[in-house]
């Protein structure tokens, strides 16, 4: 490999993921831009800000995160009623041979079981 392309590579390396070298690194690559300020009294985040100002690279906007939506809670008796329902529900496809039906209905009875211990122990 070519010393000229062995520097491109480093560049577009060093453009990308400064935020992921040394201080030590970060200075190297300073001395080389023209400045007013001292380099050796910068820190990290100043050095990191400097290069970008002088290659002209622009922060990328964080991506915003998707708010949270909180699951709507219910009360013990309605989860009990909850469950009751699920149990006849499942009764009836167990009566009509429906044995997925069944077995997803069950499924859901569990789930609405472990959550009306939780709150009983909450």
């Amino acid at each position: 490999m070519s010393e000229e392309t062995h520097k491109k590579e480093h560049k577009e390396h060093d453009e990308k993921h400064l935020e992921k070298l040394t201080i030590k690194e970060l200075r190297e690559i300073a001395e080389g831009i023209p400045h007013e300020r001292a380099i050796h009294d910068m820190k990290k985040e100043e050095l990191v800000a400097f290069i970008k100002e002088a290659r002209g690279i622009k922060d990328e906007a964080p991506v915003k995160k998707k708010k949270h939506i909180g699951k709507i809670k219910m009360t013990k008796s309605e989860l009990k009623a909850k469950i009751r329902e699920l149990k006849i529900l499942r009764w009836q496809a167990l009566e009509s041979k429906e044995n997925d039906k069944a077995s997803q209905f069950r499924h859901k009875i569990s789930q609405l079981k472990k959550k009306s211990r939780r709150l009983a122990a909450v």
